[in-house]
């Protein structure tokens, strides 16, 4: 058998193992299949490169070009899936479990894509919300923005998932504009290599912005500076030992942690054997104990169910268990595979044991058990191992001992306020899971446990058939938790992204924070175009480009029209005692959509052009109400561009609507899609 030689990708060059190198064992067969680590790898080469060279080049992209280039890294990888997926066999994995980690991960890099397109501008510089106004003339103003740290993300990664694992980090680092180091875990590393290889190849990436370490990362933590970043996945003991590096702790390099936990399951009170619910909590159970042979972070180890079910649960549980086939992963009816290696089936069971002292094993004995198609004494294979605790109360050791695999134990709640206590002694989770159809269930322990969990999954016979599972992290979602889960987070969309940027508080004049931001303020400059804007395409356009109309009188008859034509007849419009007795308004005043739409009849140019739709309005507000004889007129002004593809870009319009004496009475954003 040819033992594969794993590189590491240094400064534009792939470097084979060296000094320090170990083995790696097939998870499936115990035998050696590869070999990585080289302690001689020029680590401050590697910072360097990705410093000087891939962060100027990533940091010269706007967001919409480096969204676009993880797009296209992404249907690059979706093309060789297949390589990865052979390749992965080896871990332990089934296909099912490929389909999460791999697909997973490629499919996680397609969401930052879209998040970045849609939800970042196309410019080099991220608002983080409104612009505050610091001055009594709006002279003087303040805005939060982000912009790309001048440093590098160092990502040390677990072996459970070594493809979605690098991915769901990498993803927003690039998107934020800042270069990568890649260091798996080497039970797993050549998985991730060929991954890196896939996408250096593409030639999609600048050079700089990916590079790899197989093996140990040397000293490289202690030379890392204020514009670095650590991201860490991993168990506790290890995030400690390296958060606590004193170069770290000195210069305040940001540390983010994703720990193993003792993530939980609440069967519902009212989720009785017989209930959809009850059957839906057990196969949630099933699943996470069995998939990637319970090595998943978010896998549940702590299942909690009213005392008068325990025993039903068991049963069912059990009985699910006893037709999980557990074989080489490669065989189409194998459900459960091999843990990463020998090492890792060892230090399981060192942890079922330290369980056992507090609960008794109600299914599964590591040493009576089948394997289809390999030998169970050379690969790490183990079955999946149901413990009850009779008395969760007085244990300590079910509450912070996790066996990384196919272990979980079952305790008793007596109401819903014990099973909170029960969920929150775990000191902190990745994810609690909640089986309940009863709302008030949901919202208690939302408002009990919320604050020692990263994310609160809850399911139900309504959301069962669509919902992702328990331990189905989402780039959408944040992905981390408080306490022994590490204090971290990960993913969560465009937060995630902001991890690796700095929120940067500016303040100056309306003008200055219109360049800076590259979004029109209140209060800056207007620009005088050479024709109406609507007929302008998309790139003639300037930032600021204002129009002012004509003002127009609103008659009591258009009052009456308008409610007559739409059948908005609300007494304020149409009955002048009463519209004298509310608080807000001096007799009979204008709809406010009214307003509106006389607005849009001032200030659109009718013929054809390139405007090609109005998508709709953001931040409407009546400031002041229109009495019949007000005239009104409107201010027209070009906020912000984001281009959508080559045929059409969005405008988005500033709208002010103001009255005879020039008081405002109405502002929105317009939105529309301009030809490009």
């Amino acid at each position: 058998m040819t033992i594969q030689q794993i590189s590491s990708f240094v400064a534009g060059a792939w470097v084979p193992p060296g000094a320090g190198a170990r083995n790696i064992a097939s998870a499936v067969t115990g035998e050696v299949i590869a070999t990585a680590g080289n302690a001689e790898l020029d680590v401050q080469g590697m910072l360097d490169y990705a410093r000087d060279v891939g962060g100027p080049a990533l940091r010269k992209m706007t967001f919409h070009e480096r969204a676009k280039m993880l797009k296209a890294v992404s249907l690059h990888l979706g093309q060789h899936k297949q390589a990865l997926y052979d390749l992965s066999f080896n871990t332990g994995a089934t296909q099912s479990d490929h389909m999460i980690d791999i697909d997973g991960g490629i499919g996680t890099m397609f969401v930052f894509a879209s998040k970045g397109r849609r939800e970042m501008p196309d410019g080099h510089v991220y608002l983080d919300g409104d612009v505050e106004q610091l001055s009594r003339n709006g002279t003087f103003l303040g805005q939060h923005i982000c912009t790309p740290l001048h440093g590098v993300a160092v990502h040390i990664n677990a072996f459970n998932f070594p493809v979605w694992g690098m991915l769901e980090k990498l993803a927003p680092t690039l998107l934020a504009g800042v270069p990568a180091i890649v260091k798996p875990a080497t039970n797993s590393c050549y998985v991730t290599e060929l991954c890196v290889r896939l996408m250096l190849d593409s030639g999609i990436l600048p050079a700089g912005a990916l590079q790899l370490v197989s093996g140990g990362l040397g000293d490289m933590l202690d030379r890392l500076t204020l514009q670095d970043v650590v991201s860490f996945t991993g168990s506790a003991d290890t995030a400690l030992k390296l958060r606590s590096n004193p170069v770290i702790l000195e210069n305040s390099v940001r540390f983010v942690a994703e720990q193993d936990s003792l993530n939980c399951s609440i069967l519902g009170p009212d989720a009785k054997p017989g209930t959809p619910e009850f059957d839906l909590f057990v196969k949630e159970v099933q699943r996470e104990m069995t998939a990637k042979a319970g090595q998943k972070c978010t896998a549940i180890r702590r299942i909690i169910a009213p005392e008068v079910q325990v025993q039903a649960v068991i049963e069912a549980l059990s009985a699910r268990l006893a037709k999980t086939v557990i074989g080489d992963p490669r065989l189409e009816t194998t459900r459960m595979g091999a843990l990463v290696s020998n090492g890792q089936k060892r230090d399981v069971l060192e942890k079922a044991t330290i369980i056992g002292q507090e609960a008794e094993r109600v299914f599964g004995n590591p040493d009576d058990f089948a394997v289809d198609g390999a030998d169970p004494e050379k690969g790490a294979f183990l079955p999946p191992m149901l413990y009850h605790c009779a008395n969760p109360d007085a244990a300590q050791r079910v509450h912070d001992t996790e066996a990384f695999g196919p272990v979980s134990t079952v305790m008793g709640y007596r109401d819903l306020d014990h099973a909170i206590e029960l969920a929150n002694r775990g000191q902190g989770s990745l994810v609690a899971s909640v089986i309940t159809h009863d709302p008030d269930v949901a919202r208690q322990v939302a408002i009990g446990a919320g604050a020692y969990h990263g994310r609160l999954y809850f399911n139900n016979r309504d959301s069962m058939k669509e919902s992702t599972g328990h331990g189905s992290p989402l780039p959408h979602m944040v992905h981390g938790g408080p306490g022994r889960a590490g204090g971290g987070e990960e993913m969560g969309g465009v937060r995630g992204v902001k991890h690796y940027m700095q929120r940067t508080a500016i303040q100056g004049s309306p003008d200055l924070l219109t360049a800076i931001g590259n979004r029109w303020v209140p209060g800056a400059t207007e620009v005088k175009g050479p024709a109406h804007p609507f007929t302008r395409r998309f790139h003639d356009l300037a930032i600021g480009e204002t129009i002012h109309t004509e003002p127009r009188t609103i008659t009591m008859e258009d009052i009456e029209h308008f409610a007559t034509f739409t059948g908005d007849t609300f007494y304020a419009h149409m009955d002048q005692a009463a519209a004298e007795r509310n608080p807000f308004f001096p007799g009979r005043v204008a709809h406010g959509y009214l307003l509106l739409s006389f607005a849009a009849g001032l200030f659109v140019e009718p013929n054809e052009g390139p405007v090609l739709a109005n998508t709709g309005l953001d931040g409407l507000r009546f400031m002041k109400p229109v009495e019949a004889g007000d005239s009104i007129k409107v201010r027209l002004t070009v906020k912000a561009k984001t281009k959508r593809n080559d045929e059409y870009g969005e405008v988005r319009w500033h709208v002010t609507l103001t009255q005879q004496d020039d008081e405002q009475v109405a502002e929105y954003e317009l939105l529309t899609m301009v030809a490009y």
